[in-house]
């Protein structure tokens, strides 16, 4: 009889032939699906993609083992409540950043999600309940009524942008992520 751990491996050797999906495409639709519990989770598998119980079980565990769940609950408590409406800012901000590169990692912290290529080049933070900060490692790139010092704001950035919009998320910030991303190589 085949152990626990020959079994999971069996399953996950199978996972792409019998679901159509690698495990990581069923993380990412996990991830976006922005569901908690691990039986809403298996329903979503279910009843939406057709994946069988014991497949969307297991998917769900490794879900929820690799940490991915609790990147997702990061971010959900710091867009809760009085922040909640500030959500449509860090969703644009995060679609813009992710177009840059495979390479494009997403950190959550308890206050802010992280930026990150090899290494950081910038933040964002909802700062208040009207505004977000987006800290961006621009160096000595000269200051503007909009691309300010960061200041006391945070030491890990050399620059902030306060947004109090979606429509902030504009070529002219997207140009400025672009050049952080490329720097931090």
């Amino acid at each position: 009889m085949a152990t626990p751990n020959e079994m999971a491996a069996t399953m996950l050797r199978n996972l792409p032939e019998k679901t159509g999906k690698s495990l990581g495409e069923w993380h990412k639709i996990l991830k976006q699906s922005s569901l908690e519990k691990h039986g809403a989770l298996v329903k979503l598998l279910k009843s939406e993609h057709g994946v069988t119980h014991g497949f969307a079980n297991f998917i769900v565990a490794k879900y929820r083992d690799s940490g991915e769940q609790a990147d997702n609950d990061l971010v959900t408590a710091q867009y809760s409540a009085a922040k909640a409406e500030l959500r449509p800012i860090y969703d644009a901000l995060v679609k813009a950043v992710s177009g840059f590169g495979k390479d494009v990692e997403l950190a959550p912290k308890k206050a802010y999600v992280s930026l990150r290529r090899k290494k950081q080049f910038g933040l964002i933070q909802p700062s208040t309940q009207t505004r977000v900060d987006v800290g961006l490692n621009l160096g000595n790139a000269k200051a503007t009524k909009r691309l300010e010092k960061s200041g006391s704001f945070n030491a890990m950035v050399s620059h902030r942008v306060r947004l109090q919009s979606p429509t902030e998320v504009d070529q002219q910030l997207i140009n400025w992520l672009k050049k952080a991303y490329e720097g931090a190589q």
